[in-house]
């Protein structure tokens, strides 16, 4: 029998699987920000300050490579905390147990949701003007950088869990 302060032999802590999604779903999730920003003929660097205004506003569009860094890290830190919520609500809510791909897409569609019209309109981030095809882009890349890979992560870790 396992409590919560003994894990198994050869098991992760829930710390240890968070972290490791942390750095799945964040470096997924950047990787595929850099893809869409070359493909759009932007530069990378100015995404990251575009993150970094959600702090420090029109300051860090108009700065230099700090602003790009503080940008990255905001980003993981974000990442972060949607691995850290998806672990602490994948036991509590059954249903997300049942269907790994449902469940990825609405995360990420949920990821989506809250981060564009909860959290960038209270940030000091620029507005963009709604745009369907830019929303469709964005929420597919969530699904796949984030929702599917913590469904996945997430699913795996529990089942292996003894209590």
């Amino acid at each position: 029998m396992t409590t919560n302060n003994v894990k198994p032999e050869g098991r992760k802590s829930r710390w240890t699987a968070i972290l490791q999604a942390w750095l799945i779903v964040g470096s997924l999730d950047m990787s595929a920000a850099i893809i869409q920003t070359l493909i759009y003929g932007r530069n990378p660097i100015d995404m990251f300050r575009y993150i970094a205004s959600g702090f420090f506003g029109n300051t860090a569009l108009e700065g230099g490579t700090l602003y790009a860094v503080l940008g990255v890290l905001f980003h993981y830190c974000i990442a972060l905390i949607w691995s850290m919520f998806f672990f602490f609500i994948y036991p509590r809510i059954s249903f997300l147990s049942i269907n790994k791909i449902l469940t990825g897409i609405l995360y990420g569609f949920f990821v989506w949701f809250v981060m564009n019209q909860l959290i960038l309109p209270l940030s000091n981030t620029p507005p963009f003007p709604f745009k369907l095809k830019s929303a469709l882009i964005a929420m597919s890349i969530l699904i796949v950088a984030i929702g599917f890979p913590l469904a996945f992560l997430a699913s795996r870790f529990f089942s292996k869990k003894d209590c």
